[in-house]
């Protein structure tokens, strides 16, 4: 089949060729104005110094002021008059405080000195003899059947406030009170969340009983013992 175009007439023959020339040409243009530098016009100026003119400083006057002298010293007197010490002063007489062998000696009859009952606190957990719950005389190990006891006497008299209840308050009072030297219960603290919580907290407190005191070397002391009282909404 023969071609119907001129092969003259195509375009596209020396495009490869043209394409060199044209990007040679603007590398050129390029390189060029990279490296074109410009410098600016030079001008003549005086740079010398004047000298004098600097070193030609004026030195301002200053005024010395004259500080008066200091005044005379005081003149002495000239006659010194002696006063005689017309008053007596009556001497101290310090008598010996030592023994002769002539002196009779007394002899003192044995003092009998009272013994002071410290008030002394042992706490519940080392302790020589615990505290004794009602209805735990007879039990062997009297720590653990105070402990339940005192657990029942929580269950026993719980009742949660009624106000505590409308506002949605719960949560724990740490108690801590001291058992007395006579068994009584005294000293009672508490912190919790709600002061209706705590009040109810030491309501149930005052309602125990009166115990056997704790001792220590056989005598009665006192025993601060700590438990925790939880109040929850159901």
């Amino acid at each position: 089949m023969e071609p119907k175009k001129n092969p003259k007439a195509d375009v596209g023959r020396n495009s490869a060729l043209y394409f060199v020339i044209g990007l040679a040409a603007v590398l050129a243009l390029v390189y060029g104005a990279m490296e074109w530098k410009k410098y600016d016009k030079v001008n003549n100026y005086d740079i010398s110094m004047n000298v004098e003119d600097q070193l030609d400083e004026e030195v301002p006057m200053t005024e010395q002021i004259k500080t008066p002298p200091p005044p005379p010293p005081p003149a002495a007197p000239e006659v010194i008059e002696v006063v005689e010490d017309e008053e007596e002063v009556e001497e101290t007489v310090i008598e010996s405080t030592e023994t002769s062998q002539e002196e009779e000696v007394i002899e003192i009859e044995e003092v009998e000195v009272e013994e002071v009952e410290e008030d002394i606190t042992v706490p519940f957990a080392v302790i020589e003899d615990v505290p004794v719950f009602p209805g735990c005389e007879g039990a062997s190990d009297k720590k653990a059947c105070f402990q339940e006891m005192m657990q029942q006497h929580i269950r026993k008299n719980f009742r949660y406030p009624e106000i505590a209840q409308e506002m949605g308050v719960q949560g724990r009072v740490s108690v801590i009170f001291v058992i007395q030297k006579d068994g009584s219960i005294g000293d009672i603290r508490m912190r919790g969340p709600d002061k209706n919580l705590e009040a109810e907290a030491m309501r149930i407190i005052q309602k125990l009983p009166k115990m056997t005191p704790g001792k220590q070397r056989g005598r009665p002391v006192k025993v601060p013992f700590s438990i925790p009282i939880t109040f929850k909404l159901q």
